[in-house]
Order: C-alpha cells, then structure tokens, then sequence
C-alpha cells in the first residue's frame, strides 16, 4: 500500500503543472432568480454534516447595491450572512437561520480601489483575494508583510476568521493587525434607512472588534491595509530529530523573522523553515508554489484516496507510515514546490522577492478542464476528505504540549503516522493583538489535518490519539482555536478566554441588536446560548461532543470511552479488539 501512495505522489507531482478546474462557487441556488439556494464550503460539508440553506442569495456589485441589499434584508427582519467566492474556512459560518434566510456574496466586490505607494495602504474591496491583492501592491513596489500560505482567501474571510502567517516580528503575522480603516455595513433603524455604513480608523474601539469579527457585526465592505517596501527573503529548510524540539519553540521564532515548523511527530523529525528579509540586492528570482496546493489529475487524487480508505477499513498502521514517510521524504525531495528560477530548484538558500515566496496556490486559477484536474480537496472528485484541529498556545506553554505529545506517540509510535499523508503538522508564530477576538499573547499555532471518514458514524484509525491531543491543548493548556477551523469541541468554552471578549460582545449588540448577521452556531460558539456540544450516538467521531459513554463512540466496531493515557482527564474513543469485533 506505501508503494502505491508512493507511486501516485510522484505521478501527481509529475503532472502538477497541468490545468484545472477553479472551484464552484459555494452558493448554489436552483433558480436563476436566486431563490431557493444552499451554501456549503470548499470542503462540501460542514463539521456537523448540516445542509445550510436559504431563500435567496444576493450578488452585490458596488457598494450603493450592498446598502440596498443590507437594508432590505433588515426591513424584512429577515436573517443573513456573508459568503465568499471560496469559502475555505470549516466551520459553518455562512449558514444563516431559519427558511427565509438571505445569502450575501462579496464576489462581485472584487476591486482593488487604490494604491498608495507614498502613504504605503491598499484599498480593497472585501471580495478581493489574497493573490490579488499581493499582485496589487508588488505592482507598486509595496508588500503586504504577513500572510496565510494559501491565496485563494478574500480579505473579508481572512478579517472574519483571524487568518495569519507566521511572525514574532513587527506587528505580528496576522492579517487583521494590519487594518488602517474599515467600512463595515450593518443593520440599522428605521429612521436611518434600516441600514448604517460606519468608517472605523485606527484608535477606534470598535475596529477592535471589526478586525476579527465571524461575520457577526455585518458585511465588510472596504478595507485599507498597511503595506511595506517590497523586500526579499531567504529561505532553507532543515531537518532535525524532535529531541529538544519543545525548548525550541519558545526561541525559534526570535531569531527568524517568518520561521515555521512543520514536525513529524511518529518520525521523530521537525523541518525548520529559516526565513528571513536580506538587502534587495541580494541575488535570486526564487518562488514558492507549493505541491498540495497545485492542480492535481484526479484520477490519482481518488487513488491515492481509495488507498487510504483500505488502510482505515484493515487497521493497516504499517502502511499509513510506509506511505507517509514517502510522501514527505518526496515532498522534501522536491523542495515543497520552491525553485530558485520559476522552474528548478538548485539548491537553499531559496531567495527571492517576498511576493514570490509568500503564498502560494495555483490550482485556482486555471481554465475549465471537465475535472480531469483539481484542487485535491475539491467535493466534486474523490480526493481528499478531512478533519482539522488547529489551535494557538501561549508560548509559555509549548514546552509542556510538545513534551507530553511526544510522551503520547512514545506509548504508540506508529500513533501519528496518520498525519505524515496531511504533511503533518504545521506550526506559525502569531503575536497578541488588539483585536478582541485576536490572539491574546505571543503564541505558536498547530494546524493539525487528519482523515475524515465519507460515514459519520465510521470510527478512524488512532482516533483517541488525536482526541487527546485535542482536549489537550484546549483544557489542560487553554489553547485559542482557529476560527476559520476546528471540530465543535474546539470551540467549547473559548470565548471565556478572551479578555475582551465582553467587549466584543458589547459591539456586536449595537451593530446587530437583532441578531440578524447572528445564527444559532455562532451564538453557541460565543457562549450566547447552549447546544455546541451535541449528545448522541457516535457524536464523539465528528467532534460534537467529548464521549462520556461508548454509544457516543462506535462500540460495535469496539471503540469504547476511555481515559486519556497522559491528560487522564482526556475522555476519547479508542479501539479495542474484543471477541467478535
């Protein structure tokens, strides 16, 4: 089975260079009026298996259509939410309430308005993408300084999940942190047209709570960000053994101005990504235009799917590990897709000009192909499917997370293996901010992404190893989740972490005193009302709920509730083989 996943990345590595088809866009509606629509994301179903509907969608082009379209919807108490043209983030933020609920897409707010090169902004409207926006500034000879490492996001998405690079430095490596002026379109009375447009600057409150806001506050309409001159960097990978990997963590960051992880914990291994600015004139061209986020042909996509459906049904962990182990030594072999002249790699450093190197994700962009090629997430094909667990940790506690994860996989060494297919987990720097609903203090984020089973009620393999990893971080050592990612359990209680989550709060009743850009998900996961932890047969396997029980695992395939083997106070599904199983 390795050699088979083996076969299939090079194959798929080969062929990554050709077309394919851009993604659909998320809102579906069945009539060419508009009506009768669903919204769903890139992934093709939320955490909780739900079908988000809604009576209509609405496709504003220019902001005079927005207020008009904002101000109906209120008039009408009707409910909405704000959806873009890739809907990347996993949780279901985009669902609007109730049968008559209204669809608001910023994809036709696509323009980039302006470029300052002597004040060093961009203004963009909410719908312009991550790439666009990069292209926009080096066209001035400005960058945005930090950034996500997948452009297909709209600076709305990124604003309203608290999407980030990686960076200790300056003001830090998220997005938001970089707002000068907002334009936020909200609900309003009657006596102000049942509409309200504020301009929010820096030094106002309440940008605080616009900065990262789930989309409750209303519709982003127009942001202005910070830039800097274009500058370049310097890139090399190195792999080391994980042995004093958790001290490292705390000082890694300080020293190299967009420093990364990517660790391996079954292997042992942690690749460190050494980054940092060098003088302009510096020589190289460099690019970074990473494998899984290139087209890939979908019929090895499906292979490559199959056979990892074959390792969970047979309990195979000696192939999850052969095939992991292959798939990232290739991925390491090819340099994650950086070349040092848009076509080979010669060797690291990888220098180049920091729009080149800072985002990558060329499966978007290509024409039509009848899906013979794709995003390898894409719902359409047979590709991959899966969970993500992603979470920020103070770094005064990473030490002791790294330790007692690899104290976890020593009891189980083949335990993780299950990640290396997912090119395990990938770890950024993230910095406090202002924001309300931002990162509280200098903090490392783990992105962790696993197999998700087709079948809800299907158990996965080492299933309790990665739930304890996930009450770990979250109850033991307090961790922040990604907002744009994450189980249900994630979001347990994390409101009450935030230290001006109050604040917040506060903002969100005088913008929506109606709740109607609200929804019953996301005032669960602000702790407004109960119901983030669903209770029932199999809720454990999605993360709806931390089995208390072994009806809330999969006890006829023997997975039972036990205790966590170091956070005992950890409740996960694990396997064991009993007669007749």
């Amino acid at each position: 089975m390795g050699n088979l996943l083996f076969s299939l990345c090079i194959v798929s590595l080969l062929l990554s260079q050709s077309t394919s088809t851009p993604p659909q866009d998320p809102i579906q509606c069945t009539s060419p009026h508009n009506t009768n629509c669903t919204v769903t994301n890139s992934y093709g179903i939320f955490p909780d298996r739900s079908t988000c509907r809604a009576s209509s969608a609405a496709f504003p082009a220019t902001e005079d259509e927005l207020i008009a379209v904002v101000a109906n919807a209120t008039r009408a108490q009707r409910k909405m939410k704000v959806a873009t043209q890739s809907s990347h983030s996993i949780p279901k933020l985009v669902c609007p309430d109730g049968d008559d609920g209204l669809l608001i897409s910023t994809k036709l707010l696509d323009r980039v308005l302006a470029v300052d090169k002597a004040a060093m902004t961009a203004t963009v409207e909410s719908g312009v993408t991550l790439r666009e926006l990069i292209e926009a500034a080096a066209g001035a000879g400005l960058a945005l300084p930090y950034a996500p490492y997948w452009w297909g996001l709209t600076v709305g998405g990124m604003l309203g999940t608290g999407a980030h690079g990686s960076s200790l430095w300056g003001e830090g490596s998220a997005v938001h942190d970089y707002v000068a002026e907002m334009t936020v379109v909200s609900p309003g009375a009657a006596e102000e047209g049942f509409v309200k447009v504020r301009t929010l600057k820096e030094g106002d409150g309440e940008l605080n709570a616009a900065k990262v806001s789930l989309g409750v506050l209303g519709v982003i309409y127009k942001v202005t960000l910070k830039l800097q001159p274009m500058f370049k960097r310097s890139v090399t990978y190195v792999i080391r053994n994980d042995t004093n990997f958790g001290d490292e963590t705390t000082t890694f960051g300080l020293q190299h101005e967009f420093a990364d992880f990517t660790w391996y914990p079954s292997q042992r291994q942690v690749i460190y990504r050494i980054d940092d600015r060098v003088p302009s004139n510096t020589s190289g061209n460099g690019l970074y235009d990473y494998f899984p986020f290139r087209s890939t042909p979908s019929l090895l996509l499906a292979g490559v799917r199959i056979a990892e459906e074959a390792q969970e049904y047979l309990k195979h962990a000696d192939g999850k590990c052969a095939g992991g182990k292959l798939t990232t030594a290739t991925l390491r072999a090819t340099s994650f897709g950086l070349t040092n002249n848009d076509y080979i790699f010669t060797g690291y450093p990888v220098v180049g000009y920091h729009n080149r190197l800072q985002s990558s994700g060329t499966c978007l962009d290509s024409p039509n192909d009848g899906l013979i090629t794709a995003c390898p997430w894409d719902s359409r094909i047979r590709g991959e499917f899966f969970h993500q667990t992603t979470f920020s940790l103070d770094l005064s506690v990473t030490k002791n997370f790294v330790r007692d994860v690899q104290t976890l996989v020593a009891l189980d060494p083949e335990s993780l293996c299950v990640l290396d297919l997912y090119n395990g987990i990938l770890m950024r720097y993230v910095t406090g901010s202002s924001a309300y609903l931002g990162k509280q203090g200098d903090a490392l984020d783990f992105d962790i992404t696993y197999y998700r089973s087709e079948d809800p009620k299907a158990p996965r393999m080492f299933e309790d190893v990665l739930e304890e990893i996930e009450q770990m971080a979250v109850f033991k050592y307090g961790a922040l989740p990604h907002w744009g990612k994450n189980r249900n359990v994630a979001f347990a209680g994390a409101i009450a972490r935030y230290e001006n989550g109050a604040e917040f709060l506060k903002v969100k009743e005088e913008y929506d005193p109606l709740g109607l850009f609200s929804s019953e998900w996301t005032d669960q996961v602000l702790g407004l009302r109960d119901g983030l932890t669903v209770l029932g047969e199999g809720c454990a396997l999605e993360g709806l709920c931390v089995c208390s029980e072994d009806s809330h695992c999969a006890p006829e395939e023997g997975y039972f509730c036990r205790s966590g083997k170091v956070y005992k106070e950890a409740r996960v599904c694990r396997y064991e083989e009993v007669s007749g199983v």
